[in-house]
C-alpha cells in the first residue's frame, strides 16, 4: 500500500506559472513539491529566516532538496559583494513550484544573513573570499 499524498491547492489561473498540470501529466512525475501546503512553506519560510550559522543554511538546503527536491544555490555573484545584494540565490525552476514560493525562499534567506551578516561572511570564506590577494 502506498500511502497517498497530500497535495496543495492549486493556484488561482492565470496567477501563477508553476506548471502543475504538466507535472500531473507526466507519467512518473515527482509529486514531493506538490506536499508543501501553504501552512508548512510558512514554517519552511521561517525556518529558513532564523538560521543561526552557514551550517543551519546548508542543512536547510539539504532538508529542502530531499524532502521537496528544491535546490537552492547561494554564493557570491559574478561581480564584488559590497552588501547582502551581492551574494546571489537561485532557487532552479522546478515544475510544480509556486511563483511566490520561488521568489519567498531567497528573499527569507537575505532577511537571515542581513540579521546574522556572520553568516554571510562564512559563506563567503568558505568560496574563497581572498583568493586574489
Amino acid at each position: 500500500m502506498n500511502p497517498s499524498i497530500v497535495v496543495r491547492q492549486p493556484c488561482p489561473p492565470g496567477a501563477c506559472i508553476c506548471e502543475r498540470e504538466q507535472l500531473l501529466a507526466q507519467p512518473a512525475p515527482d509529486l514531493r513539491i506538490l506536499s508543501l501546503s501553504r501552512q508548512a512553506e510558512k514554517v519552511m519560510l521561517e525556518r529558513l529566516e532564523n538560521i543561526q550559522s552557514l551550517a543551519d543554511l546548508e542543512h536547510m538546503q539539504r532538508r529542502m532538496h530531499e524532502q521537496l527536491g528544491i535546490e537552492v544555490n547561494v554564493g557570491p555573484g559574478f561581480n564584488e559583494v559590497r552588501t547582502m545584494r551581492g551574494i546571489e540565490i537561485r532557487v532552479a525552476e522546478q515544475p510544480g513550484l509556486c511563483r511566490k514560493t520561488r521568489q519567498a525562499i531567497p528573499a527569507a534567506i537575505r532577511r537571515a544573513l542581513e540579521k546574522r551578516p556572520e553568516i554571510a561572511y562564512k559563506l563567503l570564506d568558505s568560496h574563497d573570499l581572498l583568493r586574489d590577494t
